[in-house]
């Protein structure tokens, strides 16, 4: 009851807050009140459908503490979610129908007859919106729309599916931090081996219909994005729609050589310009593709804290406006004695302790980096970097910089000495110091007034650092 009580309060003071917008620039996000917003996700897609009120409550606290603000997850779980009921025993729809949610009268928690499956979720959206974060809310998991791989079953049609996205919007239409996630990794368009042979499948009047449930109720004050498979972006699909404000991609898991910043680059690039960001990079942790049988550790290994890092970083640099962090043994909450392990090597971590993990703990020092200096004013700009720029996923060096050149951040994924173009940088002084990405330290460095091309030799320990560049006069804070 006390969570209740703190959450309707909350709610009341923070409802003038409602939602992200997209900067005026269309790259970056803001704040309803015009602060930069960096998003900084994690990946809890079974938070609702696995975790007790209490397990939720200690996950939640342990992200607001690592600083993250956009926690993701499912409405209608991937894993057998519309079967297999939640931790109370209750399940989402009737009759496996998208418009008639399982709600029951009351939302006592001390009642299991009135304690439904939506309290549940409302109560986790509820105390995400007391820790000052956002939901990243997908209203169903892919499965429940694709003909693919997953538990499904497919229940959605067009009609359906503008019911059930204004019922949900209805449902939170005063909640200020929902952020509608569609797609829920899959394509809107694919070929698939059913009967008869290969077939061609187009799902995107499910989604735009979807959207146009919530936008029913919300107007273009719901901010929607889309969530794709492995290797896509939203863009390839929806670029153009009015009812998608940001476009994502999933890097995904399937190999170390993305290249994750030509992805950014290419979204980026396109007309009507929109903001974008990696909703699934390699989460930490996970077997290296796991799905071919071939995996093992000795040839694949596992994505480390570092590949989490070396991946991120450079999507960032890139231009992308967040990332979403996640951990293999996280999203799906792994309890092996409540549920059997997904694909998950030979290491059994479990979630408790895989929110823990190097990493999770890390990636607040970026979202400080990148919020420390002027935000909207960044740009990914290569030619800073002269002499040997890398050329891969092992040794790219990738640079932004503020428009007008007042600083310059440079990502180094090896510890090589780098030649950055001082002249492309404004002020006679620079200020030069090195931001260690582990631990968010800085390294003071020095005072030149060199100009032109200048040569700059990281720290000795640690394999990837950022090299910062300031216009001395400009007097930024540290980090």
């Amino acid at each position: 009851m006390r969570y209740l009580l703190l959450t309707g309060l909350w709610l009341a003071f923070n409802f003038s807050n409602a939602q992200v917008r997209v900067s005026l620039n269309q790259r970056y996000l803001i704040t309803t009140d015009g602060k930069p917003f960096f998003w900084l996700g994690d990946t809890a897609w079974e938070l609702f459908h696995r975790l007790t009120r209490e397990e939720a409550e200690e996950y939640l606290e342990l992200r607001k503490q690592q600083g993250f603000n956009v926690i993701q997850a499912v409405a209608l779980a991937e894993m057998n979610g519309l079967r297999q009921p939640n931790r109370y025993g209750d399940l989402p729809l009737i009759d496996e129908d998208p418009t008639r949610l399982a709600t029951t009268p009351g939302a006592n928690p001390a009642n299991e007859t009135e304690y439904d499956y939506w309290d549940h979720v409302d109560f986790i959206i509820n105390r995400i919106a007391y820790k000052g974060m956002y939901v990243g809310l997908l209203p169903t998991w892919g499965d429940k729309v694709a003909h693919m791989w997953g538990d499904g079953p497919i229940v959605f049609t067009p009609a359906n599916a503008e019911v059930y996205g204004a019922t949900l919007a209805k449902r939170y239409a005063n909640h200020w931090n929902i952020i509608w996630i569609l797609g829920g990794d899959r394509p809107a368009t694919y070929t698939f081996k059913a009967e008869g042979g290969e077939q061609e499948f187009d799902d995107r009047a499910v989604w735009r219909a979807m959207a146009k449930g919530i936008e029913s109720v919300l107007g273009k004050e719901a901010f929607i994005t889309y969530h794709p498979m492995g290797g896509t972006s939203s863009s390839e699909y929806f670029h153009t729609e009015s009812w998608l404000d940001m476009n994502a991609f999933q890097s995904g898991h399937g190999d170390r050589e993305t290249d994750v910043w030509n992805r950014v680059t290419q979204d980026l690039l396109l007309k009507p310009q929109k903001p974008t960001l990696d909703m699934e990079p390699c989460y930490e942790d996970h077997p290296v593709n796991p799905w071919d049988g071939k995996w093992t550790r000795a040839t694949r290994g596992y994505f480390t804290a570092y590949d989490v890092r070396a991946r991120i970083y450079r999507s960032v640099f890139a231009g992308a406006c967040g990332v979403t962090y996640g951990h293999h043994q996280v999203w799906q909450f792994l309890n092996n004695a409540l549920n059997p392990p997904i694909n998950i090597g030979d290491t059994l971590i479990g979630w408790q302790k895989a929110s823990k993990a190097e990493a999770a703990g890390q990636m607040q020092y970026l979202k400080r980096l990148m919020l420390s200096r002027p935000y909207f004013d960044g740009v990914n700009d290569q030619s800073l970097i002269t002499g040997d720029k890398g050329s891969d996923y092992k040794d790219l060096v990738i640079a932004t910089r503020h428009q007008d050149g007042l600083y310059a951040f440079i990502y180094l994924p090896q510890n090589k000495p780098v030649s950055i173009d001082l002249g492309k940088l404004s002020g006679a002084a620079k200020s030069v110091s090195w931001f260690d990405p582990r631990s968010g330290k800085i390294l003071s460095g020095l005072s030149t007034t060199a100009t032109g091309v200048t040569s700059f030799t990281p720290p000795k320990d640690g394999q990837d650092w950022v090299l910062i560049i300031d216009d001395a006069s400009q007097n930024f804070p540290k980090p």
